[in-house]
């Protein structure tokens, strides 16, 4: 079938009909949820579903677009590298299942940080809540941005309607099957969206060997014997962005703490009935996802390879790579698919963020669970909660449009390794020490720690012989944090965690 009847019109029957699966599975979860079932589903999750969702909510649209485009790119993760960085998730999903889900369910917590504030105290409680708002809202406007560029680009700018149009539908469709049933919802909605991101990947490697007249096996040799194929880079020494040992300790660390440390990843563990099967979730979907980085990793080297055999020029922005060729050079199948799997890579992550956000604000800040107001007073101030979040990703989504100029997958861990950072050190010191904190230096110290971050990482190469930082920018500003909060620490104080 001629890519040409993929029309505008076609694509946005089909986003029309997925979403009404969605909003029709949120109509069965969310009828009797209340408050429990939107933050917690109850504690009644299945942990084999919530392992399954998860996938698509840690890959999410920079992973569908952004991670095929790096392989062929040159520079950072270049070819098959990342999987290093996949290698070290094993690791960090390890820590969190051994060593922070028991200690959240031991604390019986509604988000993960109400464990700062039993620990440390309200100040260290609060900092960490906020920069768990900043961090998420950042991720996953940027997550949701590539998303509505790909769409404006390719979908809706025939008809057209603005960017800020776009993002605002985008937001609301989220919005309207997830304000009801909360995390409850999510659990399924988010697995139903992987499974469509999984079976789009399969079928587009499938498809494109079709064109190139072989099959999958034909197409696993040529991806092997191609210059995109390399995976462990051990001779550039810590100066090369890509050496293993820099992007293995960034792969746990940016695991640990973007996963583990995260209300938005944790608040669907939390879910599950008990420890054992929060455990068991994790490790499940450690190793799934490391096949489906490796899929997405493949899929990148295809695409490639197709666009060298079309004669096709490499788009500047690589994020565009798969958008090009799916709905424009190759069968509308792929197109149909390709739709699909973003639709289903952006919404998996971008649902629960909004969901964890509202939980966060509602509990860290309104105190929900110490309030003295009845359950549907609650609900209402949840509402409304709702509403605020989905308006704020809303205009930052404005912003980025209007200031980005990098490729989304490095602007969303640079501004992770920022903001994540302080978040690191604070549960850093409250597991590793016995001590107690000085209140009033809490906030300064977790605002200073990113502020020299940014520095020593903008001047790394002078004053480090070359070196950079790159994902373990996390790393230092993480140790930094914890420096300063030993700096500030009471002696003597016993550990009451």
């Amino acid at each position: 079938m001629s890519q040409q009847h993929l029309t505008p019109t076609l694509i946005l029957g089909l986003i029309a009909v997925y979403f009404l699966m969605l909003i029709i599975v949120s109509y069965f979860t969310g009828r009797k949820a209340g408050n429990a079932e939107f933050f917690l589903a109850g504690r009644k999750s299945p942990w084999y579903l919530v392992a399954f969702g998860m996938i698509g909510a840690s890959l999410s649209g920079v992973t569908f677009i952004s991670i095929p485009g790096v392989v062929g790119a040159g520079g950072l993760n270049r070819d098959f590298s990342y999987l290093q960085v996949v290698f070290g998730y094993l690791l960090g999903y390890l820590v969190i299942a051994r060593v922070l889900l028991p200690l959240y369910y031991r604390l019986n917590l509604t988000t993960i940080y109400g464990y700062l504030e039993q620990r440390l105290g309200l100040h260290a409680y609060k900092t960490g809540a906020a920069y768990f708002l900043i961090s998420r809202a950042i991720g996953s406007a940027f997550r949701l941005y590539l998303v509505a560029i790909v769409l404006e680009e390719f979908v809706l700018g025939p008809f057209g309607i603005p960017f800020w149009a776009t993002v605002a539908v985008t937001i609301l469709l989220i919005w309207v099957y997830t304000f009801k049933g909360g995390i409850r919802t999510i659990v399924y909605t988010d697995t139903l969206q992987t499974v469509a991101m999984l079976l789009a990947v399969i079928l587009t490697i499938v498809y494109i060997g079709q064109a190139m007249e072989t099959n999958v096996g034909g197409l696993v040799d040529m991806v092997r014997s191609s210059s995109y194929s390399e995976v462990f880079f051990f001779k550039g020494g810590w100066n090369d962005p890509n050496n293993f040992f820099k992007q293995f300790i960034s792969g746990a660390l940016i695991t640990i703490v973007m996963t583990g440390l995260d209300q938005d990843m944790m608040q669907k563990n939390l879910s599950c009935r008990n420890i054992g099967e929060a455990q068991k979730n994790m490790y499940t979907f450690s190793v799934i996802l490391v096949f489906a980085n490796a899929l997405f990793l493949t899929l990148g080297a295809v695409l490639y390879l197709y666009a060298s055999s079309i004669g096709l020029d490499i788009p500047e922005q690589t994020d565009k790579l798969y958008p090009t060729l799916a709905l424009r050079h190759l069968p509308t199948t792929v197109g149909v698919l390709f739709v699909l799997g973003l639709i289903a890579a952006a919404y998996s992550s971008a649902d629960s963020a909004l969901t964890a956000l509202t939980t966060s604000f509602c509990v860290d800040f309104l105190g929900f669970e110490k309030s003295a107001l009845n359950e549907e007073s609650k609900q209402r101030t949840r509402f409304f909660v709702h509403i605020g979040v989905s308006v704020s990703l809303f205009l930052l989504i404005v912003i980025f449009h209007a200031i980005h100029n990098e490729a989304v997958i490095s602007s969303l861990f640079v501004a992770a390794g920022y903001t994540y950072g302080p978040i690191l050190g604070l549960f850093a010191f409250g597991i590793l020490t016995p001590f107690k904190l000085r209140p009033a230096l809490v906030v300064p110290v977790c605002l200073a720690a990113p502020v020299i971050s940014f520095f020593l990482e903008k001047y790394s190469e002078q004053l480090f012989f070359g070196f950079q930082f790159g994902f373990l920018i996390i790393a230092l500003n993480g140790l930094l944090t914890f420096l300063g909060l030993l700096a500030i620490a009471q002696r003597g104080g016993e550990h009451a965690s």
